[in-house]
């Protein structure tokens, strides 16, 4: 949903397990770069063919390697796969935390959504992940929108939630469970909505953006206080 909080700790077991074998500093940078080049073929490819018709094989030959190369980082496809999804959702979160700390009233309820947002939408395989897309992802959509997969990209929002309510910033005449549910339905029916609308009704990503955010934020806020709130008291000073 709005903040995708997770913790990727597979460069630290990598380091770790090389220091124990002795690999150098390059090999180990030659490894990662390779890594990720598989990684940045496999997403070329599953957005154009979908997980179902790409093959290793395919993704061997786009990213210039063996395919017994490929199986020296991961032992199956599915494996391959993951990790892809799991980088994105790193990259992710950390382009919106980026977005957030330039942007003065990035930490407001209001900059979180509109941030999270038009970082999602230089993400289509995260948009995939969002909207279920079984033409992309394939098998992998039931595992990615699972109770537990769900529940995991909650937790950093829920966070920032509970923060604000304790700080009276948002209303809580509502329970934590339902606003984290109005604003789960409202984020991702905006971009179920977006490719079904005609040509003159579209909006470019900057629009849907704010609209999305004052949609959102606008059923939060105490009903007397402005639209527009600081976000000083949960967030770091932006860069001057």
């Amino acid at each position: 949903m709005v903040i995708w909080s997770y913790s990727w700790k597979e460069q630290d077991v990598l380091a770790e397990r090389n220091d124990r074998n002795g690999t150098s500093q390059e090999e180990q940078s030659k490894r990662q770069q390779r890594a990720e080049r598989i990684l940045d073929a496999a997403a070329e490819l599953i957005l154009r063919w979908g997980y179902r018709k790409t093959t290793i094989d395919d993704i061997a030959r786009r990213a210039g390697v063996a395919k017994g190369t490929i199986y020296l980082h991961w032992k199956t496809r599915e494996e391959l796969f993951a990790a892809l999804i799991k980088r994105e959702k790193v990259e992710l979160a950390e382009d919106i935390k980026q977005r957030i700390i330039v942007d003065p009233e990035g930490a407001t309820l209001r900059g979180i959504l509109k941030h999270s947002a038009l970082a999602l939408m230089k993400r289509p395989l995260m948009k995939a992940v969002l909207l279920r897309d079984l033409e992309v992802l394939g098998k992998l959509a039931h595992r990615e929108q699972s109770s537990a997969a769900y529940a995991e990209r909650l937790t950093g929002f829920k966070t920032y939630l509970e923060l604000l309510r304790e700080q009276d910033l948002v209303r809580t005449d509502l329970s934590l469970r339902a606003q984290v549910y109005m604003l789960s339905a409202i984020f991702a029916g905006f971009f179920l909505v977006a490719p079904l609308m005609p040509d003159e009704l579209t909006l470019s990503d900057e629009e849907l953006a704010e609209l999305l955010a004052e949609t959102g934020s606008r059923h939060f806020y105490p009903p007397k206080s402005p639209l527009r709130i600081c976000g000083a008291a949960v967030a770091p000073e932006a860069p001057r």
